[in-house]
């Protein structure tokens, strides 16, 4: 229910503490996605014919990035750029870690 109700409801907190709770249904709700996406990267990388850091795609990342920059515009693409690329290599170690390199 913290991850649907953060993801739907449309909150605008009057206090901090308030405001404090909102945010951490937010965190739990991205906690979910990233360790979702962390678990499809890891699918991605024992299927690509180069996984890892070295198939690593930079044209398909900056094509994911414009993407969600049309959804979070006031991030733009480089706060963006930024936020995915520490999402994407923290998903390659953990791909690496399961695989035992």
């Amino acid at each position: 229910m913290t991850v649907v109700g953060a993801l739907l409801r449309d909150e605008t907190p009057a206090t901090l503490p308030e405001c404090r709770q909102a945010i951490d249904r937010v965190d739990a709700a991205l906690a979910t996605l990233l360790e979702r996406r962390a678990e499809l990267a890891g699918i991605v990388q024992r299927l690509k014919p180069v996984g890892g850091f070295a198939g690593r795609d930079l044209g398909r990342e900056r094509d994911v990035v414009a993407r969600m920059a049309v959804r979070a515009p006031a991030l733009g693409e480089s706060r963006l750029s930024a936020i995915m690329n520490a999402v994407i290599e923290a998903g390659l170690h953990l791909a690496e870690e399961r695989s035992g390199r």
